[in-house]
């Protein structure tokens, strides 16, 4: 282990708070098609790309085309994003302290490339980040491994002196298959433990220090990928 290499930061309800908006959208375009969205459909909509909570409305409401439902999620939710979607308490502060100290700093979202874009022009404008990843931009995306091991590829950094900042169960599964230490800061879901985790409350308790700290703590093999 030859250092923190590069920190991979996922975006929705890690950096920006636009899980709760994300969840509003589900609701909504399931309640359309006929299906009243709860608990139980958590896991399949927070932290999943569009395609694949489309594909989880289609099957439980037995109606609809998931390209279509696909479409009219992205369309409402872009809408919701553009409306005001605040930072996480502690974004801009531990951005600030990464690009201070010179570490590189990536942006690995499961959204589509238009929601990171909207992002980017709002509540994170002028944030440095050495790359962004889009669900758009790799064959697979989250709980796949295929986003993060892109990220650490186009950094030219070993994903293992990388480490992933999540929130949720697919993220955290992704960084972890990918090789990457993993920082779980959880918000709708609860994250299950693992050797390759650590976990913070917020944003707000996370230094650089802390992000090294990540890789030390961590199994000196490699994690089983396995998402």
């Amino acid at each position: 282990m030859s250092g923190l290499g590069a920190v991979l930061f996922d975006m929705d309800g890690t950096l920006v708070d636009t899980e709760v908006l994300w969840w509003e959208t589900t609701d909504e375009v399931a309640g359309g098609l006929g299906h009243r969205l709860g608990d139980a459909d958590a896991p399949e909509v927070v932290g999943r790309a569009v395609r694949d909570t489309a594909e989880h409305l289609v099957r439980v409401s037995g109606t609809g085309d998931a390209d279509a439902v696909g479409a009219t999620l992205t369309g409402a939710f872009l809408r919701r994003v553009r409306a005001g979607a605040p930072l996480r308490p502690g974004a801009r502060r531990l951005l600030g302290a990464l690009e201070a100290g010179g570490v590189p700093f990536a942006l690995v979202s499961a959204s589509p490339r238009v929601v990171v874009d909207a992002v980017l022009e709002g509540p994170l404008a002028g944030v440095p980040f050495a790359l962004t990843v889009s669900a758009d931009d790799t064959e697979r995306t989250k709980p796949h491994p295929q986003p993060y091991r892109a990220a650490a590829e186009r950094l030219g950094v070993a994903p293992g002196d990388c480490v992933a900042v999540e929130d949720s169960p697919d993220g955290a599964a992704s960084g972890e298959a990918a090789g990457c230490a993993v920082l779980v800061v959880p918000s709708l879901l609860r994250v299950p433990q693992s050797p390759a985790r650590t976990f913070a409350g917020t944003l707000e308790d996370v230094t650089v220090d802390v992000l090294r700290e990540c890789l030390v703590r961590r199994p000196t093999r490699g994690v089983a990928a396995g998402a």
